[in-house]
């Protein structure tokens, strides 16, 4: 081929000057000013840095416990893994702007009959050094490096996202498996006063005061708790595996470091809930998903790029002799180069369809994306109202629980001296029972609340660590 011919096409494909398909532009975003739901201890502060919010939980067991489920986690290592593969993608991507270059050796001996021939011996000895390049004109290798270089963002974002995951759901499940300890610790306090009452009924009875209906109805009472313990065990027991089976370990591997006693980790006072497009910012599933959309919009070009002609470049340097020695001397070079074009002419449609398929994609992507901020937003607001609603139900089953405690204590003495009858007893034990439980569930579902809320915000990886995607936020 003859030289002239030859550099141009090397020209061309060096300035690239074209890359065909659409050129991607991060999808603006309608973000309100500020959360409805504020309310309560949430406030429009800028939000600190939730890289290691349960911290602020003031629960050494709990920071421990969220930290050892970041280092072991099985869905973290399998998140691991992708990125690991999206980063190898990438390589594999880069490579395509590059010349393939090869070598090859070969070596023969072959002797011909003497019957049909000379009867000679001939050697063949040959080595060359081989490239090839498709070269880039119309952009298909650019658009797929950038695809690949936004899978791996994306990757890197669903690393975060998982990061997040885990550590609440390592909160969430402690949260639960201590709000199980306290209603079983109030259970069983429930029932050593109910056993108290049945002592004083059967007491009353002996001593003629009262008949055996009264013993019957204290038995009744006390069994009916006593009845709900080994509920409370059973999915206490449930918790704690599957707490121990996010932390990696095999059911029952941290029995007695979970059993420890302890209380509901603390609620601060004040939460800094930062605005809207703060928290879009922090959170990497949103950016996981502006990533695809960006691959999905690279693939187009990708597609439709093999719609053009395709140009290659191929050349080799090599020697061949007749002996091996000869392999060194001056005559024994070769060299060949050859400049290729193949231009689809006939195929269907086949070619704009996929073009079609590709662009479906990447809608496809959009609305994933756009959903993907969507629930961003509503998880934070559901948070922040369940926050402010379950405190508030806190303190008034808080002064329930005490006005029920003096009631049933009342009604024990007046009982006792003979100025009620045992139904008021009763009536005032299974409101304790009610209440008390309801309370630890309303502690619980504050704390349940908060973890979900700085879920919600992103909370559980650095944010500094990685720059926010080019996303243009619009109130």
């Amino acid at each position: 081929m003859n030289v002239r011919i030859v550099l141009p096409l090397i020209l061309l494909a060096l300035t690239g000057c074209v890359s065909v398909g659409p050129d991607y532009i991060p999808p603006a975003r309608q973000t309100p000013a500020a959360w409805s739901g504020l309310d309560g201890p949430a406030s429009n502060a800028t939000a600190p840095d939730l890289g290691s919010w349960w911290d602020n939980l003031d629960d050494q067991l709990l920071s421990e416990i969220v930290r050892e489920a970041l280092d072991a986690n099985l869905d973290l290592r399998s998140a691991q893994a992708r990125l690991k593969e999206a980063r190898a993608r990438r390589a594999v991507a880069l490579a395509g702007f590059f010349p393939a270059v090869s070598a090859s050796g070969s070596g023969s001996r072959s002797q011909s009959s003497r019957e049909t021939g000379s009867g000679m011996t001939r050697e063949l000895y040959s080595g060359s050094l081989d490239a090839n390049w498709e070269l880039d004109v119309f952009g298909g290798t650019r658009r797929g490096y950038e695809a690949a270089e936004a899978d791996f963002e994306s990757s890197e974002a669903g690393l975060h996202a998982t990061q997040v995951s885990i550590a609440a759901e390592a909160a969430l499940g402690y949260v639960e498996m201590r709000t199980l300890q306290e209603r079983l610790r109030i259970a069983r306090d429930n029932l050593a006063s109910q056993t108290e009452t049945l002592q004083l009924t059967q007491w009353r009875a002996q001593a003629g005061l009262v008949d055996s209906q009264d013993v019957a109805q204290a038995r009744s009472n006390l069994e009916q708790t006593r009845s709900q313990i080994p509920a409370l065990e059973t999915s206490l027991a449930e918790t704690r595996h599957s707490l121990e089976i996010l932390l990696g370990k095999a059911p029952g591997a941290m029995r007695d470091r979970l059993d420890v006693e302890g209380g509901l980790p603390a609620v601060p006072e004040r939460i800094a809930a930062g605005i809207p497009a703060d928290t879009l910012r922090q959170r990497p599933d949103i950016r996981a998903a502006e990533r695809t959309l960006a691959a999905e919009t690279a693939r187009v070009g990708v597609a439709e790029a093999a719609r053009y002609p395709s140009f290659t470049i191929s050349g080799s340097l090599g020697l061949e002799a007749l002996t091996f020695k000869a392999l060194g001397g001056g005559d024994a070079g070769t060299s060949s180069l050859l400049a290729g074009i193949t231009v689809p002419i006939f195929e269907a449609g086949r070619l704009k369809s996929q073009v079609e398929i590709q662009d479906a994609v990447r809608e496809q992507a959009l609305i994933s994306y756009e959903k993907a901020v969507l629930t961003a937003l509503q998880e934070v607001e559901n948070a922040l109202v369940s926050l402010a609603r379950s405190r508030e139900r806190a303190q008034a089953l808080g002064e329930a629980a005490d006005a029920a405690r003096s009631a049933a204590d009342m009604a024990r003495l007046r009982y006792g001296s003979g100025l009620i009858d045992f139904q008021s007893v009763l009536d005032t034990e299974r409101s304790v029972r009610t209440i008390e439980d309801s309370l630890a569930s309303a502690r619980a579902d504050g704390v349940l609340a908060l973890i979900r809320l700085y879920k919600a915000m992103g909370g559980g990886w650095s944010a500094q660590a990685k720059p926010a995607p080019a996303v243009k936020d619009t109130p």
